[in-house]
């Protein structure tokens, strides 16, 4: 897990190594044990490395094989490039490292850019032709990695991260206005290609993009999830199914655990996270798990540590318990909304800044249990899409957090027009290839929602503190089994039906039948004392008339009423706000 950044002129020029030195000072967090930068005739690569795989320096990057007249930096971690050195090594490849990295050169120089589809993890990387000038760039199947790009006049940039491209400098900062449709609507959720900025990109998940040295440049999806059991499963039973998930489970749970440093677990007493302690422990791992939890706010309860005790006790795991106290939050914010790469509306972002900070000074990777919602159906609203004679509708009706009307009197004027999230949502119902509603809600939260929310906010608050986390239930063979499973196991006892099956075999029955938690930071949704006052300046009518994003009429009434203000994912209008405001201040646009 690292940071890449890099520079392409396509006029024939040379590299910004000034600009490319701020963007690798901008990724230092990201990868804090090394950094390089490579300049190659109109091309510069830059890293910063975290090192997990091969920790020697003959893994360090940007990496060069001259022989093959290749370059390359390299985000992520591929689980299975032991099989891919061997195969490569048959071929007659020869080998200078022992780590992942170097296995993506030969692949690329041995298959080309479909090698991609013979990997198995989480990656961003561009490689370079030296003789050709050509520089490949791709991202994994679901989005794990980021990879954010800016484009101008003769020249292209690429970073792992947003801000590493504002500090190079030279980017539009003025917002977009169908990403900011989609920031109030869909959940602060902006898919790819889009970004809250007008003059940054990111390239979409399972996409090869290959940018030629005269700049001309292509993109091309390698992997799309199709939904609907293959011939000889269709026989198959519930029993049938439940061993198959069990078996890609356990898979995807020791794939994670290659290594060359120790490998934890994030351990919140749901369902997922205990899923991947009880198979980690089944597989002789050494077990280190880590949990946190925060201050009541009225009724609503902060922490989850019941559920979690319950599975250390079970498993006998070396146990890290995290009590925050409500006022450390306020002053973690500042760190939490400048780590996050676009503005994320989750309350539990600063719960896992927090959680990150503390895991990071323990080992340097976790396995989290991101992803089992929106593969396997988790989430309140897949039941009763079963039965919808609308599911875009009735979808848009429980997870958006306005709809149209109420997108118009948030915003100012000038940024009424159009309905981007709630056609994209449309538009992806209609989409041929997931025939029951379900699977369509489905296919849309896996492949895009879960990529620019859960995924976007686990990556940003770990690798702030150049912490890697690993997510199981994103295993593309994992997702691809879960699309295959007929509706109703994965909706049965109100979602998530055949994990729980299976799970009785080997959790406590209080863990599967709780009612479904999150990392709940109560003080965030019911804005009171110095947090309603932190709100409050940062919208103040002063602030809100300068900015010119949100209706000055619409802001004062939320401000008198906060908790009238509550999105139907209970999240607070005001922070929605409130936080894509202080991220633009925080990264210094006006």
């Amino acid at each position: 897990m690292c940071g890449i950044c890099g520079e392409i002129r396509t006029d024939g020029g040379t590299p910004d190594l000034a600009a490319m030195a701020r963007m690798v000072a901008a990724l230092v967090r990201r990868g804090p044990d090394a950094g390089g930068v490579l300049a190659q005739g109109a091309a510069a690569l830059g890293h910063r490395r975290l090192k997990i795989i091969d920790t020697s320096e003959m893994s360090s990057q940007p990496m060069v094989d001259p022989e093959l007249g290749l370059a390359i930096v390299f985000n992520g971690a591929i689980y299975n490039y032991r099989e891919l050195r061997t195969e490569l090594e048959g071929k007659g490849y020869r080998f200078f490292s022992s780590g992942d990295t170097e296995v993506l050169i030969k692949a690329y120089h041995a298959w080309g850019t479909r090698f991609v589809e013979r990997l198995n993890g989480m990656f961003a990387f561009a490689i370079r032709e030296r003789d050709s000038g050509r520089v490949v760039l791709a991202r994994d199947r679901l989005g794990i990695k980021p990879l954010y790009l800016a484009r101008a006049p003769n020249r292209l940039r690429f970073a792992s991260t947003l801000p590493a491209l504002l500090a190079a400098g030279e980017v539009d900062t003025s917002i977009n206005p169908r990403a900011l449709n989609f920031y109030m609507t869909f959940h602060a959720v902006v898919p790819a290609p889009d970004t809250i900025l007008t003059g940054v990109e990111k390239l979409p998940p399972a996409t090869v993009m290959t940018v030629e040295a005269d700049g001309t440049a292509r993109q091309e999806k390698f992997w799309a999830l199709a939904f609907g059991p293959h011939p000889e499963e269709r026989v198959y039973d519930a029993d049938d199914w439940e061993e198959a998930v069990f078996d890609g489970l356990r898979r995807a749970v020791k794939r994670r655990l290659v290594a060359d440093v120790p490998v934890g677990a994030l351990l919140s007493g749901g369902l997922d996270s205990s899923l991947i302690v009880a198979l980690l422990a089944e597989a002789g791992a050494h077990l280190r798990t880590f949990s946190i939890g925060f201050d009541s706010v009225d009724a609503e309860r902060g922490d989850e540590f019941q559920y979690s005790d319950a599975i250390v006790q079970r498993f006998g795991t070396d146990h890290t318990r995290m009590k925050v106290d409500t006022a450390r939050v306020l002053p973690a914010l500042d760190g939490c909304i400048a780590a996050m790469s676009e503005p994320m509306m989750s309350h539990d972002a600063v719960a896992f800044y927090l959680l990150s900070e503390e895991v990071s000074r323990h080992v340097k990777v976790v396995q989290s249990g991101q992803g089992a919602d929106e593969v396997f159906a988790g989430y309140h609203w897949y039941p009763p899409l079963a039965r919808s004679n609308d599911p875009a509708t009735d979808y848009a009706r429980v997870f958006f957090d306005r709809d149209h009307a109420g997108y118009r009197d948030a915003v100012a004027p000038a940024y009424r027009d159009g309905d981007a999230a709630g056609e994209f949502v449309a538009r992806h119902f209609d989409t041929p290839g997931a025939d029951d509603p379900v699977d369509k809600a489905l296919r849309l939260d896996a492949t895009v929602m879960l990529v620019d929310d859960p995924v976007k906010r686990v990556d940003n608050m770990t690798m702030a503190f150049g912490l890697e986390a690993r997510v199981p239930f994103l295993d593309h063979e994992l997702v691809e089994l879960a699309a295959r499973i007929p509706v109703d196991l994965k909706i049965a006892e109100g979602g998530k039906g055949i994990l729980k099956r299976g799970a009785r075999r080997i959790l406590p029955n209080e863990v599967i039948d709780r009612p479904k938690g999150y990392f709940p930071v109560p003080a965030l949704k019911y804005l009171r004392g110095p947090y309603f006052e932190m709100v409050g300046d940062l919208l103040s009518p002063d602030a809100v008339r300068r900015r010119g994003l949100f209706a000055p009429g619409y802001v004062a009434r939320a401000l008198n009423a906060p908790d009238e203000h509550i999105s139907p994912l209970n999240g607070s209008h005001l922070w929605q706000m409130a936080v894509l405001e202080k991220w633009l201040q925080e990264h210094g646009i006006p």
